[in-house]
Parts: C-alpha cells; structure tokens; sequence
C-alpha cells in the first residue's frame, strides 16, 4: 500500500450525499452547500458541520430552524455554484434559477428541483466541532422525479454519483428499525 498524506484522510470517508440547507435570516432566504453532514440514529436526528464563515450560520444560530434540501446529479453545478458564492451578497435563488417552496413548519423554504426536502429545527450547537445538530420535523419526496441519483463529494472537487441499489434487507432484518 502507498502511504497517503494525513491531511487528506477525510477524502477516504467523506460521507454524503451532498445537500442543500436553506435558512431564512428574518428577511431573505438563502442556500448553502454542505458535504459534511452525519445521521445521528434511525430518528429523524441528523447533523451538519458549518460555522462562522458560512453566512447561513448566523440564521442556523438565531432562528434555529433550516431546510435540509437534497439534490441529484442534474443539479451539480447549480449545487457547485451556490457552494462557491457568498449570500451576503447573492440571491442564490434567483440566480441558480432555483424554486423555493413555503414549508410547513419551519420558515426557510424547500427547494422544488430536489429530489426531497427535510424542515429541520436545530436542537443542538456543538461549538467546540462546529456542528449542528438536527432534528427533522416533516419530509417530503418528489416520487415522479426521473433523476434519483444523488452525488458525494470526495473533498478535492470531485464527486461519486450513486450507482445501482443492492437489496441486503433480509440478511439485516434483525438490525434495521421496524417499518423500515
């Protein structure tokens, strides 16, 4: 095996799928690009690791609540794109020509294009790893949505794209939350 250097590590296991998080800052709506995002157990509790150099922080912090928006690989450069610009100075909606969608119980709003869209409100800032934690109040699905496929960065600018779906549900049974 050839050694790899320690600060790129994380690439090995960077998780996924790469997602969208919309906040509302008490006047505008904006999106962020986020990678490194964690489920945290078979409840709707997930996490998300962002901070101070990510505008939306100060709305995730203040009005505690996001939307957790996921998209699919048709929506990589727009995805790309809202990661790389700053909602200081952008509506990425507008200009990622992107639809928001009112939610039902939290205010920032769902992204139309996403395959699915969780409200989430924050239940927890853990400020010493930077991470937000989640907890999912509604989720919805586009089931009519042709392109399912969703993408995982890697860390260095590139992305895997899921691939075919291999069924182990009977071999897991005993482990998997009942209704799954």
């Amino acid at each position: 095996m050839q050694q790899l250097n320690l600060s790129k590590a994380f690439t090995l296991i960077e998780p996924g799928p790469v997602v969208l998080v919309t906040t509302r800052d008490g006047k505008k709506d904006n999106i962020m690009t986020i990678s490194w995002t964690m489920v945290m157990d078979f409840t709707p509790v997930f996490a998300i690791t962002t901070g101070e150099w990510n505008h939306s922080f100060a709305a995730l912090r203040k009005n505690r609540e996001c939307v957790i928006a996921i998209p699919t690989v048709d929506l990589l450069d727009k995805v790309v794109g809202i990661g790389t610009c700053s909602g200081a100075d952008t509506d990425k909606f507008s200009k990622f020509k992107l639809t928001p969608v009112q939610a039902k119980l939290v205010r920032p709003p769902l992204i139309q294009e996403c395959l699915a869209n969780m409200e989430c409100k924050v239940i927890d800032i853990v400020k010493k790893h930077n991470i937000v934690v989640l907890e999912a109040v509604a989720a919805y699905i586009d089931t009519t949505r042709k392109e399912k496929r969703t993408v995982h960065a890697v860390g260095d600018g590139t992305f895997i794209v899921d691939g075919r779906r291999i069924d182990r549900k009977k071999m897991m049974a005993s482990k998997l939350p009942w209704g799954i």
